[in-house]
């Protein structure tokens, strides 16, 4: 939930049939959410393990309003 930007508004039409007693009527809505579900977690950035414990370089940038950094490995991104 935390890695996809808006989660709980895309979800939120499948998230219905959680409920006890809900009524599964799958709908135009639950299936634009459950597709728009599916695109955002197989397009980038997609999170991924790293292949082993060796060889990461952290880019770090800080200023006065803010601080921000970069997690990478052969030259792959990984999300922090």
């Amino acid at each position: 939930r935390r890695f996809v930007e808006g989660f709980s508004s895309i979800a939120s039409p499948l998230t219905t049939f959680t409920q006890k007693k809900a009524n599964l009527l799958w709908l135009e809505a639950c299936e634009n959410s459950f597709q728009e579900f599916n695109a955002r977690h197989t397009s980038p950035p997609v999170l991924t393990l790293p292949e082993d414990i060796d060889g990461f370089v952290l880019h770090c940038d800080a200023s006065r309003k803010g601080l921000g950094c970069v997690l990478m490995q052969h030259g792959k991104v990984y999300c922090l």
